[in-house]
């Protein structure tokens, strides 16, 4: 299962790898790594979006989540 989101009000993509709960995450500056108990990445949080990608691909991942 992974699924890909992009969060219009925090400006977010959101990257989800399992459907395990999270149980802790790490800051590493813009992005966010959500872990479970057994130290399994459940979801990766990229903020600040628009300054890595185009409004392009922006509005596409907006139509397409």
């Amino acid at each position: 299962m992974k699924r890909v989101r992009y969060s219009k009000d925090v400006d977010a993509l959101l990257i989800e790898l399992s459907e395990d709960a999270i149980a802790y995450a790490e800051d590493e500056g813009q992005v966010i790594l959500h872990y479970s108990n057994d130290e399994k990445l459940v979801l990766i949080e990229i903020l600040d979006f628009k300054q890595f990608m185009s409004e392009d691909l922006i509005a596409e991942l907006i139509s397409t989540s």
